[in-house]
């Protein structure tokens, strides 16, 4: 059997890691991926005093991720991203496929269950969120849209005449259709008629608009000026495209939101150590609990398989759907003749 690598063109940087960078976009892998995989190929370089990687083989990745597991003591999760990213870097860039790639083990990485918020939970985090804020975090909570999916909604994926948001290139590079919640038909209104004086303060100054997807920008070169194609949630400021070096107007900044969620829960006093992306945990598991099948659930989620939307029915059973307690069985009067 052929190597995957065969069929890629030659790579055209001189340095390692923007051949890394060259390889990932023309893969069309995310901006977050190619961070992700840039800074762990770089920690690998210093942790072996900058040899260059392809001096080093298996038993170099092998005591870098030892050292990750054992001194630096990061999760599963993290251990299993940093090996991803150096087995595309030998396998994709420097074109090497060796028998220790499939030898080094991946770490188990255990179950957890999600941290879900309960619906009096959501309505009182709601109260300390203002604006926009509150406005993505009710519609993160009533689509059950992952963050990222949320920020990049554009003016025309909401369809206000068929109560429809479509999601583009979710994760997977799937599109999915959900439902527009109607109480936040209002809101989202208004939002639009914001983010429009926004889109027309940028056209009176002549800016770049926003940046499209893949060839879009160049295929439609005006699109990204239109509002069509403007964000829902603009960010106030400018910023500059990492990849293009173009100042133009960016989604509204994760971190932002995540930060006004983080104040918010504090706040409200919730116990309970929630992120944004518990809104999405908190609407499968509403949705279960109201009567939905597991496979409408896995559609709106969009999960490739539905063993990841399985893990909402086991909060489900721990929860008031489950099993009874036996101590809720002992009638109050058997407790007070024991004592």
């Amino acid at each position: 059997m052929k190597s995957s690598t065969v069929s890629l063109p030659p790579l055209k940087a001189a340095r390692v890691l923007d051949q890394l960078r060259e390889r990932i976009r023309y893969l069309h892998y995310s901006i977050r991926t190619e961070d992700t995989y840039v800074n762990w190929v770089r920690s690998f370089i210093r942790f072996h005093d900058r040899r260059h990687p392809a001096t080093m083989g298996g038993e170099e990745v092998k005591a870098f991720l030892s050292w990750l597991a054992n001194t630096r003591h990061v999760a599963a999760s993290t251990h299993k991203q940093a090996l991803s990213a150096l087995l595309f870097f030998y396998g994709k860039v420097l074109g090497v496929d060796l028998p220790w790639m499939k030898e080094i083990g991946r770490p188990r990485t255990q179950r957890r269950l999600p941290v879900v918020l309960s619906p009096d939970e959501v309505a009182r985090l709601f109260c300390f969120l203002e604006g926009e804020h509150r406005l993505f975090a009710q519609l993160l909570y009533g689509t059950g849209m992952r963050i990222n999916e949320g920020l990049q909604l554009r003016v025309k994926d909401v369809d206000f005449a068929r109560s429809t948001i479509i999601v583009r290139e979710g994760k997977g590079g799937k599109d999915r259709a959900l439902m527009l919640p109607q109480r936040l038909v209002s809101g989202l209104r208004d939002q639009l008629a914001r983010a429009r004086l926004i889109w027309s303060a940028d056209q009176e100054a002549g800016r770049g608009g926003v940046a499209m997807p893949d060839a879009l920008e160049r295929k439609y070169p005006r699109a990204g000026s239109s509002w069509n194609w403007f964000w829902v949630f603009p960010q106030d400021t400018l910023s500059t495209d990492p990849r293009s070096g173009v100042v133009r107007r960016h989604h509204m900044y994760d971190q932002t939101f995540q930060r006004a969620f983080k104040r918010a829960l504090f706040r409200s006093g919730i116990a309970k150590t929630a992120t944004p992306h518990s809104l999405r945990h908190s609407f499968a598991t509403a949705v279960l609990q109201a009567g939905y099948d597991i496979r409408t659930v896995q559609e709106l989620l969009g999960h490739a398989d539905v063993a990841t939307t399985m893990i909402y029915t086991h909060v489900l059973k721990v929860g008031g759907g489950g099993v009874r307690s036996p101590f809720d069985s002992i009638p109050e009067v058997g407790l007070i003749d024991a004592c």
